[in-house]
C-alpha cells in the first residue's frame, strides 16, 4: 500500500490581496521507505505542501480548498483536530526549518524530546528522559546524559538539529518529513545531519518526504525527485534519471546553478565554467501570469505556453509540465 498519497491539493490563503493559490493540484506520493524529495525555489509551495500534510497550515489565513492527503489508506483532508495531533508527532515525525525557533528556549532537550513521548507513548516523566538520553545518543550527540538536562541556546546549531531529528523519530514514525533540514549548517555538519537521517531510515525503515532546494542534498539522499515552481508541480523522476536527464527547462535551470570543481585541475587554476543561472524571480502569489508560470523566464517558451498551461505528461522516463519536452505532447488544435 502507498503511504502517502497526495492527489490534486490546492491550498489557498484568503487576504484582503486576494486568493493566493499556494499550492495548486499538486499530486505526490510516496512508498514505504523512499525518499522522495521536493526542491524549488523558494516560495514555491514546498514547505506548505509539507504543512499540509500535518494540518499545520494557518487558519485564518490558509486552508486545504480541494484534493485529497491519504496516509496509510486514512483520509487526511478534514480530519478532526483532536485526531490530527494524535497523528501528528508519532505516526508522522516532523524536522522543522530553523531549529533554533522551533525548540522552545525555557525548556531543557531532555523535557522537549520526552514530552513527545509522555503524549503519544504514555511514558512516566523519568522514563521519558531515559529514552530522551538515548535517542541524543542515537542521533549522535556527544555526552547524551549532560545534554539531556541543557538548554537549546547551549548547544551549536548542528547539536540543535540532531535534537530535532531526536524528537521526530522518538516514537519511531512510518513518515519523517524532513523541512530544508541541513540549511544554515556549514558544509561539514551537512554531510553528518545526512548521514543520520540514512541510517536511520535504514535502522527504522521509515520514509522521508525531503523539502529542500539544494540539489547536492538530493543527489545523496533522495529515489525520486518532484520538482515544484509557482505552487505546481512541473516535473518528476527517478533522481539518477532526473539528473542525468532534466525535461523541463526549470530544472536544467537549477541543475545548471549547482557549482562543480574541476577533479583534474588539483591546483584550481584555470578558469571554470561560468554558473548559470535562471533570469527573473518566482512570480508572486498574487500575479500569477497565464499559461505556463516558467514561461517568462523560460528560454524554450512558445506561444502556446503563455496562453495554455501544460499538463503533467510522460517525458525522459518521468512526467514533466512543457509543451517542447512531453513523449506524448499534444498539437496546438489539441491545446487551443
Amino acid at each position: 500500500m502507498t503511504l502517502l498519497a497526495i492527489d490534486d491539493l490546492q491550498t489557498h490563503f484568503f487576504t484582503r490581496s486576494g486568493i493566493l493559490k499556494a499550492v495548486d493540484g499538486v499530486s505526490l506520493s510516496i512508498e514505504p521507505g523512499e525518499v522522495l524529495a521536493v526542491v524549488g525555489e523558494s516560495g514555491c509551495g514546498k514547505s506548505v505542501t509539507a504543512f499540509s500534510v500535518l494540518g499545520l497550515v494557518p487558519n485564518p489565513p490558509g486552508r486545504i480548498v480541494g484534493g485529497s492527503i491519504r496516509f496509510e489508506g486514512r483520509e487526511l483532508v478534514g480530519l478532526p483536530a483532536r485526531d490530527m495531533r494524535a497523528l501528528r508527532g508519532d505516526r508522522i515525525g516532523m524536522i522543522f526549518q530553523e531549529p533554533m525557533t522551533s525548540l522552545n528556549p525555557a525548556l531543557t532537550v531532555g523535557d522537549q524530546i520526552g514530552e513527545v513521548l509522555v503524549r503519544h507513548r504514555g511514558f512516566t516523566r523519568r522514563q521519558a528522559l531515559t529514552r530522551a538520553e538515548e535517542l541524543l545518543d542515537l542521533v549522535r550527540v556527544p555526552d547524551p546524559r549532560r545534554r539531556v538536562t541543557e538548554y537549546p541556546h547551549r548547544l551549536s546549531g548542528g547539536m540543535r538539529q540532531r535534537v530535532m531529528i531526536a524528537m521526530a523519530i522518538a516514537c519511531e514514525p512510518k513518515l519523517l518529513i524532513a523541512d530544508e533540514p541541513t540549511t544554515a549548517l556549514d558544509v561539514t555538519v551537512q554531510a553528518q545531519v545526512l548521514d543520520l537521517l540514512a541510517s536511520i531510515r535504514a535502522r527504522f525503515g521509515m520514509a522521508i518526504l525531503l523539502i529542500t532546494h539544494d540539489l547536492g542534498v538530493v543527489a545523496e539522499t533522495a529515489d525520486r525527485v518532484a520538482v515544484m515552481y509557482a505552487g505546481r508541480k512541473v516535473e518528476e523522476a527517478a533522481t539518477a534519471r532526473l539528473f542525468a536527464d532534466p525535461q523541463h527547462p526549470y530544472t536544467r535551470g537549477l541543475l545548471g546553478a549547482i557549482p562543480e570543481v574541476a577533479d583534474d585541475d588539483p591546483a584550481m587554476g584555470r578558469d571554470r565554467p561560468r554558473l548559470s543561472e535562471i533570469p527573473g524571480m518566482v512570480p508572486a502569489l498574487d500575479a500569477m501570469p497565464p499559461g505556463c508560470r516558467f514561461a517568462p523566464r523560460c528560454p524554450e517558451a512558445m506561444p502556446v505556453c503563455r496562453t495554455a498551461p501544460p499538463a503533467l505528461r510522460p517525458a525522459g522516463g518521468g512526467v514533466a509540465a512543457c509543451y517542447a519536452r512531453q513523449d506524448d505532447r499534444p498539437s496546438l488544435e489539441e491545446v487551443a
